[in-house]
């Protein structure tokens, strides 16, 4: 399995693009928090460009317990943090349940968001630009988790 989790991504064009690419790169769903975080709205439903209807979106009342419980079924739970001291090729069990959580535009994942997860990667890129985009980052990193488990 492959499962996308946003942690307080409020665009609702992020929401999108990132739907959009879980559904091209082969997620079985994109879980989003209650509270602070972008809902399906029309925006969001344009910029999946018809994906939203294709995979599902759940909404969870607690992200940390869902990651929680998703780690105790056995997925990888990776988040992705520009400080992370691993890039995301260089972590074990990318060939099995996957759960990517994908933190929000300027502040990144939370403190216990962070703490949730089983590994925190990086997406190596030059310094002259500080950070992807949240939609981006989900991309690559999922566009890489398919390499992974090709090779």
């Amino acid at each position: 399995g492959l499962v996308v989790a946003l942690d307080q991504v409020t665009d609702p064009r992020n929401l999108g693009a990132i739907i959009r690419s879980a559904a091209a790169f082969g997620a079985q769903g994109v879980v989003i928090p209650a509270r602070r975080s972008a809902s399906m709205t029309a925006a969001a439903w344009k910029t999946s460009a018809g994906a939203a209807a294709r995979i599902p979106v759940a909404r969870v009342t607690n992200l940390n317990q869902m990651l929680r419980r998703a780690s105790s079924a056995g997925f990888t739970v990776v988040g992705l943090a520009g400080e992370g001291a691993t890039p995301l090729s260089g972590i074990p069990g990318l060939d099995g349940p996957v759960l990517v959580v994908v933190g929000s535009e300027g502040e990144g994942l939370a403190r216990l968001v962070r703490e949730n997860c089983d590994a925190l990667v990086s997406i190596p890129i030059t310094s002259a630009v500080e950070s992807l985009n949240a939609s981006v980052a989900a991309s690559i990193a999922l566009y890489e988790i398919g390499q992974q488990r090709v090779s």
